[in-house]
């Protein structure tokens, strides 16, 4: 394995994490659409759009709290506003009616559609210069690269 090659990766993963961290996407997204929430509720979204990690598991406070990196009453507080704003909604479980899960309403519907829709165009923009199959070689690898790290 080429170190240049490790290091080159590394040195671009950090200054992707730093921009990210920033939470420019979400910003953007806000501001483009006129959304009327704060960046933590569009992590929420996002997060309870991806769904459960694993067949039969359901979305819950705590799974999200988990992804966000975050502790549980920090995930708490965040999920309440979401349901509070009307972008997320506490159902009971169909598999324990004691537990309740979480999903998106019309509203955070939409919210997530109008961010997709940013990080769509900006992601574009990027690539912009790309060919298709540069396009398709990057989302391959970059798929791969996710999926064993996260792994």
């Amino acid at each position: 394995m080429s170190e240049e090659a490790v290091e080159a990766v590394e040195r671009s993963m950090v200054r992707l994490r730093r921009g990210m961290s920033r939470q420019r996407l979400g910003k953007a997204a806000i501001r483009e659409h006129n959304l009327p929430v704060d960046v933590q509720v569009l992590h929420v979204v996002d997060v309870i759009d991806e769904g459960p990690d694993d067949a039969g598991q359901e979305m819950s406070v705590g799974l999200v709290a988990a992804r966000l990196g975050v502790d549980a009453s920090r995930g708490s507080r965040i999920v309440a506003e979401a349901v509070k704003l009307g972008y997320v909604r506490r159902v009971a479980s169909q598999e324990d009616g004691r537990r309740i899960h979480l999903e998106l309403t019309d509203a955070g519907r939409r919210v997530v559609d109008a961010t997709r829709r940013t990080r769509h165009e900006h992601f574009a923009k990027a690539m912009g210069g790309w060919t298709d199959a540069e396009r398709a070689e990057f989302a391959r690898l970059l798929a791969r690269f996710v999926h064993t790290y996260e792994g």
